[in-house]
């Protein structure tokens, strides 16, 4: 075994960051929101919500586009939008990004847990997962927190704070924090991770990454038992 990592919990992003999703989440939200308001929604709107629960997103969205955003019409619209993507993974399959699988193996034998945190539902998260037969408790993840265990989720921290409770991290400076997004960079700027990693593998470059504070910009996950 390696020698033992000062980091004990590795709380990552899903969509971007570990999981090459093909891009589908935020264009299936885009089509689900436009059908919902027969509004175009303008990419400066679209990257504000980038990151976020997509249940907070689908409201911010409907909001910003005067539409109804009712707590009914943000349910019907988020329902919709999760039929619409468990289908679309189902027809094109995510996966790990290379070489994330050899990272998060590395990171385990070093005695770091690891977390996936992310705006998913559960629903969604369950589907991904279920379909790349990675079991939560089994050779890769400890821990996996979803959007809707959480009262607010990112830039908020709380999903990582749910991370570190459920895997008996109990400081934040045993904790490292990696996403594709500003806001999963500002979360764990909120949490007061010891480390806030920034990776390349999503929708934004380390120009836009690097605005937010951070201690890290790596070109993947696959990189990171190099830092921790």
């Amino acid at each position: 075994m390696s020698e033992r990592s000062p980091v004990e919990l590795a709380a990552l992003d899903m969509a971007g960051t570990t999981i090459d999703e093909h891009g589908l989440v935020y264009r299936v939200l885009d089509e689900t929101v436009t059908v919902a308001t027969g509004a175009a929604i303008s990419a400066e709107l679209l990257t504000r919500w980038k990151g976020t629960s997509k249940r907070e997103a689908i409201a911010g969205l409907l909001t910003a586009l005067e539409s109804d955003s009712s707590e009914g019409a943000v349910d019907k619209v988020f329902a919709e939008f999760t039929d619409r993507l468990v289908g679309a993974y189902a027809d094109h399959p995510p996966a790990p990004f290379p070489g994330v699988v050899d990272a998060l193996v590395d990171l385990r034998g070093r005695g770091v847990r690891i977390a996936l945190q992310t705006g998913y539902s559960a629903t969604i998260a369950d589907a991904i997962l279920s379909g790349m037969d990675w079991p939560v408790g089994g050779d890769l993840i400890d821990a996996v927190i979803t959007s809707d265990l959480v009262p607010v989720s990112r830039p908020a921290p709380y999903l990582i704070f749910r991370a570190m409770e459920a895997t008996g991290v109990t400081s934040t400076q045993r904790v490292l924090v990696a996403g594709d997004t500003p806001n999963d960079l500002a979360a764990g700027t909120n949490a007061g991770a010891a480390y806030v990693v920034g990776v390349l593998t999503g929708s934004f470059d380390a120009t836009a990454l690097g605005r937010e504070p951070h201690t890290h910009l790596l070109p993947s996950v696959a990189q990171l038992p190099e830092i921790a």
